[in-house]
C-alpha cells in the first residue's frame, strides 16, 4: 500500500474520510453492476448456444434441399427461379439499455413463403430449399442479437471489473492507510502540545513570588 500525498490536517483527514466514503459505495454499486453484467452474459451465451445449433441444424437442411434442387434442375434453372422470388423480408434493429449499456433487439418478419416457381421448370426440392431458407431468417437475426449482445457485455464486464479491482487493491486501501497515519500523526501532535503546554504552566507556576 502507498500512502496518498496529502498535507496531515484535520480538513485532510475530513477530505479523505469522505473520499473513502464515496468509494466504498461506488464499490458496493460496481460489485452489484459487475454481478448483473455476469448473469446477464452467461443467459445469453448459453442462449446462444442453443440458437446457434438450431440454426446449424436449420441451414443444414435447407442447403440439403439445395443440393437437391441443383442435381433436378441444374444450377443455372436454379438461378433464374431463384430470381423470381419477390419476397418481402424485414430486419429491424432497436436498441435496449441495460444498466447504461445499448444492447441490440434484432427480429426478422418474413413474408410468408407461398408458391413462388411455377409448375414446370422447377422441382419440389426448389420450394422445400426456399422455404427452409427463409426460415432460418429469424434464427440468424436471433443469433446476430445475442452475438453482439455477448461482445458488449463482456467487454462491459471486463470494464467494470478493472474498475472494481481500482477501487478495491488501491484506491481504497491506500486511503485507509493514509487516514490511520494522519489520525496518529494529527494525535502525536496533541500529545505534543499538551506536555508542551504542561510544561509552560509549570515553569509559570514556579516563576510566581
Amino acid at each position: 500500500m502507498t500512502l496518498i500525498n496529502i498535507a496531515p490536517t484535520k480538513s485532510s483527514l475530513l477530505t479523505l474520510k469522505h473520499q473513502l466514503a464515496v468509494a466504498q459505495e461506488g464499490y458496493e454499486l460496481l460489485e452489484q453492476k459487475r454481478q448483473i453484467l455476469v448473469f446477464e452474459l452467461m443467459a445469453r451465451v448459453k442462449r446462444a448456444g442453443e440458437v446457434n445449433r438450431q440454426v446449424d441444424q436449420s441451414l443444414a437442411s435447407a442447403y440439403s434441399a439445395l443440393r437437391e434442387a441443383t442435381l433436378d434442375i441444374g444450377s443455372r434453372a436454379l438461378d433464374e427461379a431463384a430470381r423470381s422470388v419477390r419476397l418481402d423480408h424485414r430486419v429491424q434493429v432497436e436498441s435496449r439499455q441495460l444498466m447504461g449499456l445499448r444492447l441490440p433487439g434484432v427480429t426478422a418478419s418474413t413474408q410468408t413463403p407461398d408458391v413462388q416457381f411455377g409448375v414446370g421448370g422447377t422441382s419440389t426440392n426448389t420450394d422445400l430449399a426456399f422455404q427452409r431458407f427463409t426460415g432460418s431468417l429469424p434464427l440468424l437475426a436471433e443469433l446476430a442479437e445475442l452475438e453482439t449482445a455477448v461482445l458488449r457485455l463482456a467487454a462491459e464486464l471486463r470494464k467494470t471489473q478493472r474498475r472494481c479491482n481500482a477501487l478495491d487493491k488501491v484506491f481504497i486501501p491506500n486511503t485507509r492507510q493514509t487516514i490511520i497515519f494522519i489520525t496518529a500523526s494529527l494525535e502525536e501532535r496533541e500529545r505534543e502540545s499538551f506536555v508542551i503546554t504542561r510544561m509552560v504552566r509549570d515553569r509559570l507556576g514556579k516563576s510566581e513570588p
